[in-house]
């Protein structure tokens, strides 16, 4: 295997965490990918013998949820939201000045390895559409001009600081973040906004609130 101990001893780690060892295997696969940018035939197998699970119920796992890639993503992958929120309000124009500048579509990556993309239909960020992703660090009330210049730097190898946290990291670095290893950016990045808590907000001006015992 192209795995080193030092994944296996990870990965080992993160199944300590959990009662049930198989509870482990969300977080093994994002290891999986810290390591080698995709999930492997060979992550496969690791996850299945510390696991004591067959390949084919781990590979199942890993082609239901679509943040686990079975091909090498890019250095950063670029998610652009084209859900109607986010699509009437420029998210399609995003992805149409995306495509055009990088010459590659959905689930696809540039020939240098640097970027990969990835159509979203929704990221749960409607307070500040059109909204793209990179590496999951949001990037608010973007622009098709705003969008290249973000991709220009991280193709250039420049510092980019998202909207809601720090400079976004590289995939592998993300993934090992996302595999329960931390980074210590934890106090990185704004708090909730206007925006955000305007329902709240407006609720409290109301009088309004959840009903007893569902707090």
């Amino acid at each position: 295997m192209s795995l080193t101990q030092q994944t296996r001893d990870k990965a080992r780690e993160i199944i300590s965490r959990y009662p049930q060892a198989r509870s482990a295997l969300l977080p093994m696969l994002h290891l999986v990918q810290a390591e080698e940018g995709f999930v492997s035939a060979d992550g496969i197998a690791l996850c299945a013998e510390e696991l004591a699970l067959t390949t084919a119920e781990v590979a199942a796992v890993a082609t239901f949820y679509t943040m686990y890639h079975r091909k090498p993503a890019g250095e950063y992958h670029i998610g652009v939201c084209i859900n109607p929120g986010c699509g009437i309000l420029g998210g399609d124009a995003i992805w149409a000045k995306v495509t055009d500048r990088l010459g590659i579509g959905h689930d696809e990556v540039t020939e240098d390895g640097k970027i990969s993309l990835e159509r979203i239909e929704c990221q749960a960020a409607c307070t500040h559409a059109p909204v793209m992703t990179a590496n999951w660090e949001f990037l608010d009330n973007m622009t098709p001009e705003s969008a290249i210049d973000v991709i220009d730097k991280l193709i250039d190898g420049q510092a980019v600081q998202s909207t809601r946290g720090p400079k976004i990291p590289t995939f592998k670095e993300n993934e090992l973040l996302l595999a329960g290893f931390d980074d210590g950016l934890v106090d990185f990045g704004g708090q909730a906004d206007a925006f955000m808590l305007a329902g709240l907000n407006r609720a409290k001006e109301l009088g309004q609130s959840a009903p007893e015992g569902t707090k």
